[in-house]
């Protein structure tokens, strides 16, 4: 389940790559637009620049911007940024590998096996779709 950090970081990444002016943008701004409290907003900015998602700018035109097109950010790497492991059980990440304690046997675990399809999936789906493939196409994934 995304913590809803990790979804104010969508919807804030989300907001940047809908704005084509190329100018930064403001947290005030973001967050009136959003509805997300600013002071949370706030933390959530300096970590998505921290892991080089955006660039923040000083002064009175100052904000944030993407740091990179909106073709080039995925949701899994937004997501892993702010929440770690998409997989379910650590025992199927690729990024965050680590053994079960309770597991006898990885290769015949049955729960493994089935993780390790619904890790796939999900992260083959976060992967590919950017925020300019969300932003270009409303109800995405939305049946």
């Amino acid at each position: 389940m995304l913590s809803q950090r990790c979804r104010y970081a969508l919807k804030a990444m989300l907001n940047l790559a809908r704005d084509t002016s190329g100018l930064s943008k403001q947290v005030k701004a973001i967050s009136i637009e959003e509805s997300i409290p600013r002071k949370f907003l706030e933390g959530i900015m300096s970590e998505l620049r921290q892991c080089g998602l955006v660039e923040s700018a000083r002064g009175k035109t100052g904000g944030y911007r993407l740091a990179r097109p909106a073709e080039l950010i995925t949701f899994g790497e937004i997501m892993r940024d702010m929440d770690g492991p998409l997989a379910l059980l650590t025992c199927v990440s690729h990024n965050f590998y680590k053994r079960c304690e309770d597991c006898t046997d990885e290769k015949t675990c049955e729960l493994r096996r089935v993780m390790s399809r619904v890790r796939r999936e999900a992260s083959d789906i976060l992967d590919r779709t950017t925020l300019a493939d969300a932003v270009a196409k409303p109800g995405l994934g939305v049946p």
